[in-house]
């Protein structure tokens, strides 16, 4: 009964501990007086008292072995009883620590008596130690560095720089320091008995479930030990099988060259013991390895790659989804946006993205035929930076893939839309990527360029390359490749030689620039527009044939071709489809003209020799001739923008 009292007294007293640790002062009378009603003995909280006095011993040790100059009971208690937390991070106590070493390595020439030289050496061994380890961190301080000399002066008494340490002043100030260092270190924690049991029972559960899960963990690595040892043993009792009946073969193939011949039987059963632990008993037997090509075959198909079967994702309600698209929240519209483009993203490639994308267009995801302003692809519209960008994001994704690029030049506010949001995004670079990078893969498609050379996105693209210094890699290489492929159209080049000047200057200021991705495309841009005369005749007033000739360089011989190429385009004479345009006169029936009225009428001696014209130097080979089809630039290293994710 005794015993009972006694722990029912204890915890009371745990209680009111906690509630005057918690300051419920109305709470703690209140309990006092119930306890007092009914009986009830309340411990007093001994166990603070005990660690007050625990800490002021451990004080008064420190103190004395700093008096002694005990350096292997100080430094033993500092370890000990100073927090790691404070040693490492609090840089008055790295100080302290510096000073204290300084103090027990001259200790014993402060106090000018004789003392043995092993144990001098221990503590300037000791010092080394520290300055070697924990003192590297101070070895940049004006005020330490003079002190890692110490260790190697022979007599620091009489050397100037260390004077001061044997001041009579210097140990009291040292040793008020650590008192005051000490005194607050080493105050008694105040947490509560109650709460640190609360702590206690939470970490040993924590100890608890971690023990439970190594405990699973560790079941499941035996039971994955006993798997690869079972495969283990199979696999060698096949090798050893395999040895027996490569050494009976190679005995056969020695015999067929003594004249020997291998009978149809032998054959038989030394096939059967190769397959009989790769096939069924029943198969193995009725198999005819006789007949040619049998086994080999077997062999061969043994060693294919099994395809693994792609699983196929679960089937979506999108009436459901298309209508929490509509008239959900931001967040809401900004998750689906995002679920959406991962399910296309993250899908494996080949049936099971192809079964994802057909879905989405079969669905009308993306609503192509909607005149409404509650389509999905005006969220590009959306006033919200998350919204706008999960659709350009989600766009992107649909042009990385040629069925997706097919489903969006169906949309027909689709361009309209982009080159609006490209051009006056200009707070959220992100989105502004997206749509520049999904026009890109749209100018694959020769609709999409038509469409996009009449909105005026090639003097856009044009001014945007201007400065070319403010963009990111990306944008560049995307910027570039794009406006190479508007430049590939015939309208393309008429654009541009609407403004061949400043064309001109902007694709030559580009070549210099330090991102060499961007050359092939913008070779192919200058390469393309040099077939437009009234380009060419700006261009040999800008000089840009030297310009292009500073660009050359020995190590880089596949741009010195190119650029071979851009000049003799730009000093071809070519002649100009138009000028046989929309004739006025036509020939009558069996009336001669053209090459045949020349021909047959007007027919001289040796008309084909002509004065040998001056020719540019020729490249080697047609391959490297700038490009002179639409592309799309290679994803780049360490991104998702070229194919989002």
């Amino acid at each position: 009964m005794g015993d009972i009292l006694a722990t029912e007294s204890d915890l009371l007293g745990m209680i009111k501990e906690y509630l005057k640790f918690e300051d419920f002062e109305e709470t703690v009378d209140s309990f006092d007086k119930e306890c007092k009603c009914k009986g009830k003995l309340v411990s007093k909280p001994l166990g603070s008292s005990m660690r007050d006095t625990k800490m002021r011993i451990i004080q008064k040790d420190l103190l004395t072995s700093f008096e002694d100059g005990d350096h292997k009971v100080f430094f033993e208690l500092w370890t000990n009883h100073i927090s790691p937390e404070v040693k490492d991070s609090d840089a008055q106590a790295l100080s302290l620590e510096f000073y204290l070493y300084i103090h027990f390595t001259i200790y014993p020439m402060r106090k000018q008596f004789s003392h043995e030289r092993g144990d001098y050496e221990d503590r300037v061994s000791l010092f080394k130690q520290f300055l070697e380890t924990r003192g590297t961190a101070l070895s940049q301080s004006t005020e330490f560095l003079p002190y890692y000399a110490l260790p190697f002066v022979p007599n620091p008494t009489v050397h100037p720089s260390f004077k001061n340490l044997f001041q009579d002043s210097w140990v009291p100030q040292l040793k008020n320091k650590l008192e005051q260092f000490v005194a607050v270190s080493l105050k008694s924690p105040n947490t509560p008995r109650l709460l640190g049991l609360y702590v206690s029972f939470n970490l040993h559960n924590t100890v608890f479930t971690s023990m439970q899960q190594l405990q699973i963990q560790l079941a499941e690595s035996d039971r994955r030990i006993a798997t690869y040892i079972k495969k283990f043993n199979k696999i060698q009792a096949d090798y050893h099988n395999l040895i027996g009946i490569t050494a009976e073969l190679v005995d056969s193939l020695e015999a067929t060259v003594s004249g020997k011949m291998i009978s149809p039987e032998y054959l038989q059963s030394v096939c059967v013991r190769l397959f009989s632990s790769q096939m069924r008993h029943s198969t193995v037997q009725s198999t005819d390895f006789t007949r040619p090509g049998t086994a080999s075959s077997i062999l061969r198909a043994s060693l294919a790659p099994q395809p693994k079967e792609v699983p196929m994702l679960p089937s979506l309600d999108y009436d459901k989804l298309k209508k929490d698209l509509l008239e959900g929240t931001d967040r809401l519209r900004a998750l689906l946006l995002q679920a959406l483009r991962w399910r296309l993203t993250r899908s494996l490639p080949g049936e099971q993205r192809d079964t994802v994308l057909q879905a989405y267009i079969s669905n009308d995801l993306l609503d192509r035929f909607s005149n409404t302003q509650k389509a999905v692809l005006h969220f590009m519209w959306s006033r919200n930076d998350i919204v706008r960008q999960y659709m350009a994001r989600l766009i992107n994704a649909f042009a990385s893939l040629s069925e997706g690029r097919v489903y969006l030049s169906q949309i027909p506010v689709l361009l309209k839309i982009m080159t609006e949001t490209l051009k006056r995004e200009g707070n959220d670079p992100v989105t502004r990527e997206h749509v520049l990078i999904a026009l890109q893969k749209l100018s694959l498609r020769r609709s999409q360029q038509t469409a996009m050379i009449e909105d005026g996105l090639i003097g856009w693209l044009v001014d945007e390359l201007q400065d070319s210094d403010c963009l990111s890699d990306y944008t560049l290489e995307y910027s570039a490749a794009l406006l190479m492929n508007l430049c590939l159209r015939t309208k393309g080049k008429r654009k541009c030689a609407e403004k061949a000047k400043h064309v001109l200057k902007v694709l030559t200021d580009l070549l210099g620039h330090e991102n060499h991705e961007i050359r092939p495309y913008v070779n192919g841009a200058l390469y393309s527009i040099l077939s437009i005369p009234s380009v060419r005749q700006e261009a040999k007033e800008m000089s840009v044939e030297e310009i292009l000739w500073c660009y050359c360089k020995d190590d880089d011989p596949d741009l010195n071709r190119q650029i071979q190429f851009i000049v003799k385009q730009l000093n071809e004479d070519l002649m100009e489809p138009d000028l046989d345009r929309e004739e006025v006169l036509q020939p009558q029936p069996r009336e001669l003209s053209g090459e045949s009225l020349l021909t047959t009428e007007y027919l001289g001696i040796m008309t084909n020799m002509a004065k040998a014209k001056k020719r540019s130097p020729q490249p080697q080979s047609e391959g490297d001739e700038p490009l002179q089809r639409p592309v799309t630039p290679r994803f780049p290293r360490n991104s998702n923008c070229g194919y989002v994710s």
